[in-house]
């Protein structure tokens, strides 16, 4: 199968913006909790009618503070209840929010502002607003800059009142579905920061279109607790889905302390990337182990397993259905326990979760849909739904979207989820749509007879991680090979919890690294790959490259090869470009190394 369809569900109107939910629902369903808000007290409701008048009131601030229809605005903070608050009033005045993740470097944050022009940010720490003031001198149209945690919500409500109450309406009206919605930056694999200009309408109708198909979720007795970054278009989704369906909304950022969260919150359902289901899942096993009860976990999970394939093959044996609920009373509830009780569904995405993970969720009775996206096609062009599901794939085109597999294996996207292009960047947004709307994704797939997508490979080089980080390798490595003493290496890290490289040693500056550190004329590379003295030249080299990333793109562990990569090695092309493939082959136990 070479290309696959799904009809459209839904039509997103000309005069549609993201903002509308939140009027709309305080003046349909005003006592509706929209929201519940984290504070020291408890999870505090906030009603549909409630969450507008704070929109409102900080939209009037932006109006006050002279930001202007089309006007950029950047939002750096953890995800909490400001986050929403902030990104609808932005929406609400006709502006752009520009996300930016909190744990960015000060060149990051740099770019980013720059390049998207924004001439506001709103910050949540005294250390987020350190970083920003660190480059404002490069940063001439950046006008303000409000803190959260210093009363950004408080300061910008005052500034508004003397704004007429209408301006907002006004406003918000005047925005168009096809209107800039918000530009999210996505590393390229140059390494430089590409903005995507989503607009009003592809955000409705990824969302709209996702939604529909899991009504089961989204809906107003269904809630959801967001943990990831909402600068992430993934959870930004979710939270607009969350809105318009009116299913109950919160926020933790803590997810060192997530299960007491999920404890309290108690969420039907919840978004999540591969590894914290794989956490959930070896936390869960361990302690079994630990506690003498290891055999009884396995037995279950076998259960899981295969009550789960089961259920796809249409039949349940009668002992295998007798064994499963025995085992939902001793081990499943109180795997269920651990997420609130109540979650009986969950949403991934972000990377591949494996179909044996997806089947022993869903034997416990957490049924995880699994999806595929970019931020280019506004989080999710292809999942599995409720009456369309496979686990294993990343599920159909959703309604509306077309997916093609081209001649080289790389999966191409189409629909009005696409995005229009990148930020004042021609040249990439030519390279990755096409003139006649496909959009080339960069991924390896392939589709099923019945329309299922497989993820099996990525064409681009760019490292995703366990927990859904996008890192562009480049970054890193340019900077690495700026040492005197590196001569080649190589960022690893695709489905892994964490970054790690691969270092080689230039030859033609090793000897006089020896001589200066008293080591033997004759000590070769791979004599002294362990040394103590090298691999502080080394951690020093990564500590200076990591200052160009986030802490969650940055470098934890690395080894020194004892050989470096050369052209007669089949490790470099003539044009000394690596061969990853090749290398990531050759040295893959040195690979597994880094994780052990």
């Amino acid at each position: 199968m070479r290309e696959f369809t799904v009809p459209a569900t839904i039509t997103v109107p000309s005069d549609a913006s993201v903002s509308d939910a939140i009027f709309d629902n305080a003046r349909d369903y005003p006592d509706l909790v929209s929201i519940s808000r984290r504070t020291a007290e408890g999870w505090e409701d906030v009603t549909a009618a409630r969450l507008a008048t704070e929109v409102r009131a900080v939209a009037r601030g932006l109006v006050g503070a002279g930001i202007a229809p089309g006007d950029r605005v950047a939002l750096m903070s953890k995800t909490r209840y400001e986050w929403t608050l902030f990104d609808y009033a932005i929406w609400a005045v006709g502006a752009v929010p520009v996300p930016i993740y909190e744990t960015s470097s000060a060149e990051q944050v740099q770019w980013i502002i720059s390049d998207s022009g924004a001439v506001a940010a709103i910050v949540e720490t005294a250390e987020h607003e350190a970083v920003v003031d660190s480059v404002k001198p490069d940063l001439p149209g950046l006008r303000s800059v409000w803190r959260i945690d210093a009363d950004a919500v408080g300061t910008l409500t005052g500034l508004g009142r003397d704004v007429d109450e209408d301006e907002v309406d006004r406003r918000r009206l005047a925005v168009k579905a096809d209107d800039l919605a918000t530009i999210i930056y996505t590393s390229g694999t140059t390494g430089r920061p590409k903005g995507c200009e989503l607009t009003h309408r592809n955000i409705l109708f990824d969302v709209k279109t996702s939604a529909a198909g899991l009504r089961g979720l989204f809906n107003e007795t269904g809630s959801t607790l967001l943990f990831l970054p909402l600068a992430h278009v993934f959870g930004r989704l979710i939270q607009c889905g969350a809105l318009i369906f009116r299913a109950r909304l919160g926020h933790t950022a803590d997810v060192k302390n997530l299960l007491p969260d999920l404890a309290a919150f108690r969420p039907t359902f919840i978004l999540s990337v591969p590894r914290v289901f794989e956490k959930v899942y070896n936390a869960s096993r361990q302690k079994a182990h630990a506690d003498g009860k290891g055999r009884i976990f396995d037995a279950a999970e076998r259960v899981a397993v295969s009550y789960s394939e089961a259920l796809d093959a249409g039949r349940v044996p009668t002992l295998l259905r007798a064994q499963h609920a025995v085992f939902d009373r001793l081990v499943y509830s109180k795997l269920r326990a651990a997420l609130g009780g109540q979650c009986h569904n969950a949403i991934s995405g972000g990377a591949p979760l494996g179909a044996r993970l997806g089947h022993f969720f869903r034997g416990i009775g957490i049924t995880v849909y699994e999806g595929y996206g970019l931020t280019e096609t506004s989080a999710g062009a292809c999942l599995n739904l409720e009456g369309a599901m496979k686990i294993g794939s990343v599920g159909r085109p959703i309604p509306g979207v077309s997916v093609k597999i081209a001649d080289d294996g790389e999966v191409l996207l189409k629909g009005e989820n696409v995005f229009r292009g990148y930020w004042h960047n021609e040249p990439a947004t030519e390279d990755a749509l096409a003139a006649d709307g496909w959009f080339h994704s960069g991924d390896i797939g392939e589709i099923d007879p019945e329309g299922f997508l497989a993820i099996t490979g990525r064409k681009k080089e760019l490292i995703v991680t366990a927990s859904g980080k996008n890192v562009a390798p480049a970054v890193l490595e340019d900077r690495l090979r700026a040492h005197a003493l590196i001569s080649q290496c190589l960022v690893v890290g695709d489905q892994q919890p964490f970054i790690g490289c691969l270092v080689t040693i230039d030859l033609e500056a090793f000897p006089a690294w020896k001589q200066a550190h008293g080591r033997p004329a004759d000590a070769t590379v791979a004599d002294l790959r362990e040394d103590p003295d090298l691999r502080a030249e080394i951690q020093t080299a990564i500590d200076e490259a990591n200052k160009a990333v986030s802490k969650a793109e940055a470098i934890r562990k690395f080894r020194i090869l004892a050989k470096d990569f050369t052209e007669d090695g089949g490790e470099l092309t003539p044009t000394l470009k690596l061969k990853r493939n090749i290398v990531l082959k050759e040295y893959a136990d040195e690979v597994a190394a880094i994780y052990v």
